[in-house]
């Protein structure tokens, strides 16, 4: 029993750092990303780093936290809850730069008592949004069901709340998977990148996503720069404009935390959310102690980012 209990007290240690790494990596890559916005180059953006008093995160991070309070308190997934939680954290904090999906969504339950996933629904002539916003603040469900065979209806699921379209629930799938993916890797052996790959095509449906993780591999063997890559890929605002240039993002650049962020920032477009989602994919990986110090003491609200992570931990 002894051994026992040993080995699960390490088992959950070497899971906390990777937690504590997926949450603190997604919330820096949003922060990073946004002030790379003003500071576009690495020079100059490591600079402004350095010169920050505080990093402060988006809609991206306040949305991720949200999500992980809300399977924190209701141990799983609840989807009138974690919508009612988006919506008190948007009234408490507006300003965090949402797009117009999420307010509108909470005018409309406002308004009509209308359900979350009924008034996502309603948006775009009823297609509802293909954009990122599942996807950027998906990384705690990847965490909290690292293990569980239906993580992607799940996944699903939680982006229904403000995402029904079916591209923007595949893409959040498949990110949350990769979070999974890479919290059971470790970062000591070889990178299965292939496998990688493999695994996240297997997993995702729509043929978009598809496409592009394919190319993604295509691009990696060519070793194609990451400007001209984000080009191929894409940078924009849409789940398919975006995720796969995330991925390629950490799959360039395992090893390292800060190269795997640059790399996601400094090619334009979303550079926010590209940096929320590779910088919890490689934090998910690495874990905390290959994130720079500085960094984590710099952002916002960090002991409430621990906190929701070590929660999230069950």
């Amino acid at each position: 029993m002894a051994g026992k209990t040993g080995w699960m007290q390490a088992t959950k240690a070497k899971l906390w750092g990777k937690y504590l790494g997926c949450m603190l990596g997604s919330a820096l890559g949003d922060a990073i990303g946004e002030l790379a916005f003003r500071f576009p180059e690495e020079g100059r953006l490591r600079a402004a780093i350095a010169a920050v008093p505080v990093l402060r995160y988006t809609d991206d991070t306040a949305m991720a936290l949200g999500l992980a309070e809300s399977l924190a308190e209701r141990g799983g997934l609840d989807p009138p809850h974690l919508g009612r939680t988006f919506h008190r954290h948007f009234n408490r904090e507006p300003w965090r730069g949402y797009a117009s999906g999420p307010p509108t969504i909470f005018q409309l339950v406002e308004k009509s008592g209308l359900t979350y996933e009924a008034a996502a629904r309603s948006l775009y002539g009823g297609q509802g949004s293909l954009g990122n916003g599942a996807a950027m603040r998906v990384a705690p469900l990847g965490l909290f069901f690292h293990d569980a065979p239906d993580l992607y209806n799940q996944a699903a699921a939680t982006a229904a709340v403000t995402h029904a379209h079916p591209l923007a629930q595949d893409g959040a799938a498949v990110q949350a998977a990769a979070v999974a993916m890479a919290v059971h890797l470790d970062p000591q052996k070889p990178f299965p990148r292939d496998n990688f790959l493999r695994r996240m095509l297997r997993l995702a449906k729509t043929s978009e996503i598809k496409e592009k993780l394919s190319l993604v591999r295509t691009l990696l063997k060519g070793q194609v720069p990451s400007p001209e890559t984000a080009r191929i890929l894409g940078k924009s605002v849409r789940i398919d404009e975006s995720l796969p240039f995330a991925i390629y993002a950490f799959l360039a650049q395992p090893h390292s935390f800060e190269n795997c962020l640059m790399g996601a920032v400094l090619s334009g477009g979303d550079r926010d959310t590209l940096g929320a989602m590779a910088g919890a994919l490689s934090g998910a990986y690495l874990g905390v102690t290959a994130i720079t110090a500085l960094w984590r003491e710099k952002l916002e609200n960090q002991g409430l980012i621990e906190r929701l992570a070590l929660a999230l931990l069950v």
